[in-house]
């Protein structure tokens, strides 16, 4: 059984990538909405919080985790991994592995202003790509947007726009550096010249996944997710639905931290 973490719904693009490589492991899916949104929050707050959720979810006995936060993933590169008896798939060094052979030049990041702060997208991207320039864009308004079912509004037109306007010229890809940021992607291929890459990290997080399963012959399951949330968990439940179509599993109201 596979553990996924996000401070929200954006870890559900990570699931739906999982699913579409074929992962059939049954998931855990904790989201720590009474938190979110993460990219205002202090780094020891953060780290609190990456440390407290990777305990829940070893509670569940899960087999490894697959961190859908990048935000909690930036944090943890610069305070520490949480000590945990299981493999946990740090999804900002993933995104950077992806980049080895790239021919992409000027590559801009769009994360929370937490990711940002960190600079954990453009050391990572750097380290598998050296020729490359990186451009890392805090997005402070989006996560609370999507948390709040208006990704698909004028409103969420609008601060798309807004933050496309602050990406420099000539780029060659926009890398989401945040899962919640894919739900809003109509919205950033309306505002990027076609010929500009959008690049979502939970296709290689997917990637990792299975070679992990594969190297560690994790039993396969019947791909049921089971979904926590500490927050609403009707408004919670709507969102899925939403994004997923159904819940494909069941959901908790809550695990209490």
């Amino acid at each position: 059984m596979l553990g996924l973490y996000d401070s929200g719904l954006g870890g559900l693009t990570v699931l739906a990538a999982l699913r579409a490589a074929g992962i059939t492991q049954d998931v855990v899916y904790f989201a720590d909405q009474a938190h979110v949104p993460y990219g205002e929050r202090t780094e020891p707050e953060l780290h609190g919080y990456l440390r407290d959720n990777l305990a829940l979810l070893g509670e569940q006995h899960v087999d490894a985790v697959v961190m859908a936060c990048n935000t909690s993933c930036a944090v943890a590169q610069r305070l520490g991994w949480p000590a945990v008896p299981f493999p946990v798939l740090d999804l900002i060094e993933t995104a950077g592995r992806s980049f080895a052979g790239t021919p992409h030049r000027r590559i801009a990041v769009v994360a929370t202003p937490a990711t940002v702060r960190a600079g954990a997208y453009g050391r990572a991207i750097r380290a598998a790509a050296p020729h490359a320039e990186v451009f890392e864009i805090g997005a402070s308004a989006l996560v609370p947007l999507v948390e709040r079912g208006d990704a698909d509004t004028e409103r969420g037109r609008d601060e798309v726009a807004a933050v496309v306007a602050q990406l420099p010229p000539y780029l060659d890809a926009l890398v989401y550096g945040c899962t919640h940021y894919p739900l809003l992607d109509r919205w950033f291929a309306a505002g990027l010249a076609p010929r500009i890459e959008r690049i979502d990290p939970a296709r290689a997080q997917a990637a990792r996944t299975a070679a992990l399963i594969a190297e560690r012959d994790l039993a396969s399951g019947s791909a049921t997710t089971t979904y926590y949330t500490n927050g609403d968990a009707a408004a919670f439940e709507r969102g899925v639905r939403r994004w997923t179509g159904d819940l494909t599993g069941r959901v908790a109201a809550l695990i209490a931290r």
